[in-house]
């Protein structure tokens, strides 16, 4: 081992280690192992940033931007309502939203599906009477299992496209394997799958139970709650299990109050409590939900609603305080409370930093709320009525994403290509608001993208790769061909389920390529596995950003994922190795 496989296998390791441990930013972490290759001179300064300009990368921000058209005119919102059958039975239903998810997400960004899904699939779980987790759960394993099926579908399918020697793949060359993957993952979730995802609300009193809120209660002086111990407040309100946490008088905090303790006027009471719950407390004792920024008395309450949102994945408000976002003066809308992954979270509302998967109870008008959704990438967690602003645009926004995808499939242009002048077409015919060109683009996943691949590339220049695949072969497959293809296939998967798919992506294709070329095989085998494994983030919430909107509205926890999430992953190798020497062969 020379001084610059050292170098560079220094910086992968200390690369995965980053986004093991979480605590930065994926695109942080990648961005200084690129300067780190960089400084060490690993990558040369004048290609550095090429990887800005890569045809994967300019495919990924195109098809974000095509699929955000897609979300605003309300297209995608009115196909799956017309495709989702309104009686079916638990079996066909559930088979129907994950087949649903998984044909959009094989065209348009899967989180982006994912949340247009969400509403529906609450509904659907309200109807069947099973608990929220039972139904979205199977959604968020559809609409991952759909990117499997073609070029675009996700990420890791550029970049390995990216990798293939001499060529690329094209847009339907990931669908002999994906599509079957695909199809016999979401039969055997809905056949048996779902059984093995925790029911979180047994009782099945509600249909949507999202844990605890936490939120902020202002004692008035006309509130039936002044002169009440605390434990008489929370024995009046017996059967809403509501909890107080703290009490602040003046400038005083009391973590965990003696229950003997009297209420005044002006205390404010920090409770966790469901969000029903804290209305009706606020109705039977004339308590203000403090939240941030409450109503002003001259509303028209007729028009003012409480709705629960889920914070999407690249949210503005990710990182953010409560307090600093002020949603009364930016918005009209106030938040009254905040639940994150079920529990309670800790401090004071308004200096909680919000996590991407939190869940936010807001109060506004319907309109507003809207708009701070839209603005804010929330997405509700209740129904609300299909709006198409535009039903000339919607048409539009599909033609050009169906030619978009067609001309890259007959090879007319690259994909590329392709969907850029789908973006051109989209911001000539304004079927998306030219202020939110740039707004849909999710700058994270750019430049992670972006800053990945020319370390890939430098693992592959110095012969790291070569050497990581020749571990692999000599201590793990023997020598033996096909157990290199399930050894590749299963440590991708591993990687995949706790770092960023994509730098899972970028890690592994490289070492696959040298694996093939260390056994003489096919090299495409090897490059479908990566995307196969890439893909496959089933056993924790922080795999996929889909499992990690589900984490609160499903009220799950960190141990949830992996009792369907290894069930559906061996069938998935129980089905894709196969399929992959088939039709790719080694």
């Amino acid at each position: 081992m020379d001084s610059q496989q050292m170098m560079i296998l220094a910086v992968l390791g200390l690369t995965v280690a980053g986004f093991l441990w979480g605590r930065f930013r994926h695109d942080a972490v990648a961005l200084a192992a690129l300067v780190a290759c960089v400084l060490t001179g690993l990558v040369p300064v004048e290609t550095a940033f090429a990887g800005f300009g890569h045809p994967a990368v300019v495919t990924v921000a195109c098809v974000l931007i095509l699929s955000r058209a897609l979300q605003h005119t309300g297209a995608v919102d009115a196909l799956a309502r017309r495709v989702l059958p309104a009686q079916a039975g638990q079996v066909p239903a559930v088979a129907a939203l994950m087949g649903l998810g998984a044909g959009l997400s094989a065209f348009m960004n899967n989180v982006g599906a994912m949340a247009l899904l969400m509403p529906l699939a609450v509904q659907l779980a309200g109807r069947l009477k099973l608990p929220p987790g039972q139904v979205l759960m199977p959604l968020a394993f559809g609409t991952i299992l759909g990117g499997m099926v073609t070029l675009v579908g996700t990420p890791p399918n550029l970049i390995v496209a990216g990798f293939r020697p001499d060529s690329t793949f094209r847009m339907f060359d990931f669908t002999w394997v994906g599509l079957p993957v695909a199809a016999i993952g979401i039969a055997f979730v809905a056949l048996i799958g779902w059984r093995l995802v925790p029911a979180r609300n047994p009782g099945g009193e509600a249909p949507f139970e999202t844990g605890a809120y936490l939120t902020e209660l202002r004692i008035p002086e006309d509130s039936k709650a002044v002169g009440l111990t605390l434990r008489g407040f929370e024995d009046a309100l017996d059967g809403l299990d509501i909890e107080v946490l703290a009490l602040v008088r003046g400038t005083t905090r009391q973590n965990n109050p003696h229950r003997g303790r009297k209420i005044k006027a002006g205390d404010l009471l920090i409770v966790e409590a469901e969000a029903k719950a804290l209305t009706e407390s606020a109705a039977q004792h004339g308590i203000a939900l403090d939240g941030l920024s409450a109503f002003e008395e001259e509303e028209d309450d007729d028009e003012i609603v409480l709705r629960e949102f889920a914070l999407l994945p690249g949210s503005a408000l990710i990182g953010r305080s409560a307090r600093q976002l002020q949603p009364r003066s930016r918005w009209g809308v106030s938040l009254l409370a905040i639940s994150r992954e079920g529990q309670r979270p800790r401090g004071r509302l308004g200096s909680l930093m919000l996590k991407s998967g939190d869940l936010l109870l807001l109060r506004g008008t319907p309109a507003l709320l809207a708009e701070f959704a839209r603005d804010m990438n929330c997405v509700p967690l209740d129904t609300a009525p299909v709006s198409v602003p535009d039903k000339g645009k919607a048409i539009a926004a599909a033609g050009i994403m169906t030619v978009a995808i067609l001309a890259s499939a007959v090879g007319l242009v690259p994909a590329a290509v392709a969907f850029a002048a789908g973006v051109l077409a989209t911001m000539l015919t304004r079927t998306l608001p030219l202020r939110e060109v740039y707004t849909a683009l999710d700058g994270p996943v750019i430049v992670l993208l972006a800053a990945l691949i020319p370390v890939a590339g430098a693992m592959q220049a110095t012969g790291a790769a070569d050497l990581l695949a020749g571990g692999l072969v000599d201590g793990l497959a023997q020598g033996n061909t096909v157990a290199a293809l399930v050894v590749v296939l299963v440590v991708t998967m591993v990687l995949s389920d706790v770092m960023n798919n994509a730098a899972t992506a970028a890690v592994m294709a490289p070492i696959a390529l040298g694996i093939a070329a260390q056994l003489g095989a096919s090299a495409d085998g090897f490059l479908m596995a990566v995307a196969i494994g890439a893909s496959c983030a089933f056993l924790t919430p922080i795999g996929h950003q889909n499992n990690t909107l589900i984490l609160g509205p499903g009220g799950f926890r960190f141990g949830d994922y992996w009792r369907l999430g290894l069930a559906l992953e061996v069938v998935i190798v129980a089905v894709s190795v196969p399929m992959i020497l088939w039709v790719w062969g080694v």
